[in-house]
């Protein structure tokens, strides 16, 4: 309501008095706005159906194999970098005078300078595109192997390649159907999220015109309070751009299921499929390689003293970059583990206690998979943050709450309890009841069963949870600077401030620990259950 009620041009303490279409008629009178907004849809479309397709031919392709286990401990660690860092990585590695460009230069290009070639923030957003997908890649592949047991996919994959089906038409005609049913909501949510990013696309994405989202927020942090009313306009514009792109995908989702549905029905066995599968794994093993070499450019950039193009490696190493950020990084720091900390333990108590009520007051002991109020909790990752956070910055405003720590938790909140919801609902449902039976059996109360058995059986899970909460919580940009005012500062509010600079060592300062802190949280929460069961065999990971 904070939103809709501006967008029409009512807010009395800007002098709104009256309802009108004025807010939307300035709104699209803004030069470039509709290639911004074309900008926010095709990022979206083209980012979710690139990284879902390198996902499905990996997984199709490659299940089952040396390459594929070996794949797999590879990208999971890389879903705990911040979309940040990750936009920072890729910028210094494919940039003009980005390392892969001094790694062949002069030797194969003649390069004796960075060449004047406009490729980061290019106009068509491609680089912007590239940076949203080898970092939604292991997002969803690692939804994907979480549903994968769910839909019996080695048995299907069996039958199917004993009836001479390749590997990859055997998959998409008898696993995928089921599978994709199971994910649907991870692939809006990368939807969602591509047609509305602001952190990203400010690092990598073209400025004139910007997306749809980059520009309202310069409105609404503009200190003409006039451009409030065209800025909530345009919440709703980027609302209606991310609806239209789901129902675009929905009607991509039936042409598919047709296509695919006519190639089975053909008999079409597709059986050299060996292109597919290596294209499947080339993307896989380029996201590894983007990701992973472009933080390790960071943290040498961290480092670095006199680095002159096109030398690879810089002169000398200092750690004065690091020094004189210190003091600085000091209330950042702070800042970013005290808000992502308490929004953890917030979404931890709360995911709790609704899991064991529904655990207690469900008849006949059967599991469930949730009821539908539940459902809610994950809209925040469906609705685009400006759709609605530019709604409660107001209500913060007129609550004089804005700019103070209860609102960055609870903003915060919003967008960390959906993640640990999703991350813990699994596995506490799927705990064997018969454990609590023994309890009650022997006299115990359904609070002792639950601190003395539950709890401790699945404690690496709810440290998993709180490490991907955690994690979530570091990389809010939007809800941060917003809320916050510009006040409250966080690694990442003040990382993704630094992209318009040309200082590549605070960067890479800034941006490496922005990388650090969630892998520490990970880490923690790999140790405290390994510490813990230590005595407890039945309790310790298998390796």
């Amino acid at each position: 309501m904070g939103t809709l009620f501006p967008a029409f041009g009512f807010l009395p303490a800007l002098g709104g008095e009256t309802f009108s279409l004025e807010p939307f008629k300035a709104l699209m009178a803004k030069p470039g706005i509709l290639q911004s907004i074309w900008l926010s849809f095709s990022t979206a479309i083209v980012t979710t159906m690139i990284a879902l397709s390198i996902v499905a031919l990996f997984v199709a392709g490659w299940s089952r194999s040396k390459i594929f286990k070996t794949m797999q401990h590879l990208v999971s660690p890389l879903l705990s970098i911040p979309h940040a860092a990750a936009a920072f990585g890729l910028a210094f590695l494919i940039a003009p005078s980005g390392w892969l460009m001094r790694l062949i230069s002069p030797m194969f290009t003649g390069f004796i300078r960075p060449p004047d070639v406009l490729i980061l923030q290019d106009s068509n957003g491609l680089v912007m595109m590239l940076g949203l997908i080898i970092k939604e890649i292991p997002f969803l592949l690692l939804i994907t192997l979480a549903a994968m047991p769910q839909v019996q996919g080695d048995a299907y994959s069996k039958i199917s390649s004993s009836m001479g089906y390749g590997r990859i038409s055997g998959f998409i005609y008898t696993t995928w159907p089921k599978l994709y049913g199971q994910i649907r909501l991870a692939v809006y949510a990368v939807i969602a999220y591509a047609s509305s990013v602001v952190d990203v696309a400010i690092i990598l994405g073209p400025s004139s015109p910007a997306p749809l989202a980059v520009r309202l927020l310069g409105w609404m942090s503009d200190p003409e309070l006039s451009f409030r009313f065209e800025a909530s306009a345009g919440a709703l514009l980027q609302l209606l751009v991310t609806l239209s792109a789901l129902l675009f995908w929905l009607g991509f989702e039936k042409i598919a299921a047709a296509l695919v549905a006519h190639s089975r029905n053909q008999g079409l066995r597709w059986q050299k499929d060996v292109i597919l599968r290596y294209f499947g794994l080339s993307g896989m093993v380029f996201v590894i390689f983007a990701i992973t070499t472009g933080l390790i450019i960071l943290a040498i950039w961290s480092v670095a003293g006199f680095w002159s193009f096109p030398n690879a490696l810089p002169n000398a190493l200092t750690l004065k970059h690091w020094i004189k950020a210190l003091p600085v990084l000091k209330e950042p720091f702070i800042n970013a583990i005290t808000i992502a900390g308490l929004a953890t333990l917030f979404a931890i108590a709360i995911t709790l206690a609704c899991l064991e009520r529904e655990a207690r007051f469900n008849k006949g002991g059967k599991r469930t998979t949730g009821t539908k109020a539940q459902s809610l909790l994950y809209l925040p990752l469906l609705v685009p943050q400006v759709g609605f956070v530019f709604g409660l910055q107001l209500m913060f405003i007129h609550l004089s709450l804005d700019a103070t720590w209860f609102a960055l938790v609870f903003v915060h909140l919003i967008f960390v309890l959906p993640y640990v919801f999703l991350s813990l609902a699994d596995p506490w449902r799927a705990w064997d009841t018969r454990y609590g039976l023994i309890a009650f059996g022997l006299g115990a109360s359904a609070n002792r069963m639950l601190w003395r058995i539950r709890l401790p059986m699945l404690l690496r899970a709810i440290c998993t949870a709180a490490a991907v909460g955690f994690a979530a919580s570091l990389g809010q940009y939007l809800p941060t600077i917003l809320i916050g005012a510009g006040r409250i500062s966080t690694i990442t509010t003040e990382a993704v401030a630094l992209a318009s600079g040309g200082n590549r060592r605070l960067i890479g300062v800034y941006a490496f620990l922005q990388m650090l802190l969630p892998f520490i949280g990970f880490s923690i929460a790999a140790i405290i259950p390994a510490i813990l069961h230590r005595n407890r065999k039945d309790l310790k990971v298998n390796t």
